[in-house]
């Protein structure tokens, strides 16, 4: 037993919810929340900041061990993320952040320094830690696992929502077009691709309201008897 609490895993593929509902659970269930995507996007920002190629892994991964990682505590359950004392936050959202994320998440280097790093932070339990292969790469020994999913057309819709609410351009045709491509080369990747863990719990969120989803995660945590 995690002196903490259990590891809730949430995987599932780009612009599917995962951080908003396992911010959600998070404060349900009195965990905090790790947002894996965002500290690949924080890398990215990083690289495309001092000119790093996004496709030099060994660059990439000495940028990341020579940056001062620091994840203070935020408004809500999640924490912030601080690189050499500056906390990233609109600059997390920018497409072209994403796009670069997208590009350096397929690097061996990278995902090991992220591994490491992401099973460090949530070692010790209380958490709800969403990515890509949290329960089959970062925990696979996670208590509750969870793979979110949605159709592209959805997900695209909820992305253009999100960043047309935070006062920036967003193009339908081109998001969906992202995402489908994005899909294809998290699926597709030798290092850790995206896929369902054998153990976990699949819900398709395309037509269900985000807090029926919710209810659903938190259902199965409850389930556990695990505080």
């Amino acid at each position: 037993m995690r002196p903490d609490g259990i590891v809730i895993a949430i995987d599932g593929p780009a612009g599917v919810g995962k951080s908003t509902v396992g911010k959600l659970v998070a404060a349900r269930v009195g965990y905090r929340f790790i947002s894996t995507g965002k500290m690949y996007r924080a890398l990215a920002w990083q690289a495309l900041e001092t000119g790093v190629s996004l496709e030099d892994d060994a660059a990439l991964d000495g940028l990341a061990r020579a940056l001062r990682w620091a994840f203070p505590k935020g408004a809500g359950p999640e924490a912030d993320i601080s690189l050499n004392g500056r906390v990233l936050a609109l600059e997390l959202s920018e497409e072209s952040v994403s796009r670069a994320s997208s590009a350096i998440a397929r690097l061996a280097g990278v995902r090991l320094f992220m591994k490491d790093m992401q099973r460090q932070a949530g070692l010790s339990g209380g958490v709800v830690m969403e990515g890509r292969d949290i329960g089959t790469n970062v925990f696979p020994d996670a208590e509750l696992k969870v793979y979110l999913d949605a159709s592209p057309e959805a997900r695209a819709r909820r992305r253009v929502g999100q960043l047309k609410g935070q006062g920036m351009p967003a193009d339908y045709a081109e998001i969906l077009d992202f995402i489908i491509k994005r899909d294809a080369q998290d699926s597709g990747r030798a290092v850790n691709p995206l896929r369902k863990a054998d153990d976990a719990h699949y819900l398709d969120s395309t037509e269900l309201p985000r807090e029926k989803v919710v209810d659903a995660i938190v259902g199965l945590f409850e389930s556990l008897s695990v505080k």
